[in-house]
């Protein structure tokens, strides 16, 4: 599906006409510039890669300099790809956000916020177990038994446990779009979007 890169700038809400106030989220979205075009012929499908967020040469891999500098652009921070383009796109044309002007519905892409270590109350939400006056203490926020007697005698693989909560890739689809201002390079989207303030998100359509 075409859709742009962009960067979470925070949540603000919006009021419409009849007074109802909506949360949304700000996306600084885009301009991206294109970086390669791979084709049927070619490469076995047709896409973008888009480049978003330019950087110095310093800070970018010889082999990624070589990528740039044979499309012909500054380098650039973030890429991605994105199937769906219609036109005729050539190396170092600039998409901007009004290619949302007329869009409902999109979904974002992003990585979800990292909590660390978390128990199993606050991975998976459970109530914990046992009363403080049945023979324990402290162990209200314990997973209780994990595994299944003498028989099988053994935990189950994805057995619901304390770990690694968060830091992951995270789609949510159907979002609604509030807002477009090409002006300013920004898109309004109703409700919240995966990751923290500045963090790097794709648009789809």
């Amino acid at each position: 599906m075409p859709g742009l890169l962009g960067k979470k700038i925070g949540m603000t809400s919006v009021f419409s006409a009849d007074g109802v106030n909506t949360p949304c989220t700000v996306i600084e979205l885009g301009p991206c510039v294109v970086t390669q075009v791979k084709t049927s012929e070619h490469d076995g499908y047709d896409a973008l890669q888009l480049g978003f967020q330019e950087t110095t040469e310093k800070h970018a891999t010889k082999p990624l300099m070589g990528h740039f500098k044979k499309a012909g652009v500054a380098p650039m921070r973030h890429l991605a790809e994105f199937k769906g383009f219609s036109g005729d796109y050539k190396l170092g044309d600039t998409i901007k956000v009004d290619i949302f002007e007329n869009v409902v519905y999109v979904d974002v892409i992003g990585t979800s916020k990292g909590k660390g270590f978390q128990g199993v109350v606050g991975r998976h939400g459970f109530g914990g177990v046992g009363q403080s006056t049945h023979g324990q203490h402290n162990r209200l926020r314990a997973p209780g038994a994990v595994g299944a007697c003498s028989y099988p005698a053994k935990v189950f693989k994805g057995t619901r446990m304390a770990g690694q909560t968060g830091n992951e890739r995270v789609t949510v689809q159907n979002l609604e779009v509030i807002k477009v201002m090409p002006e300013h390079n920004l898109l309004l989207i109703k409700g919240s979007i995966p990751g923290h303030k500045g963090s790097i998100v794709a648009v789809e359509i």
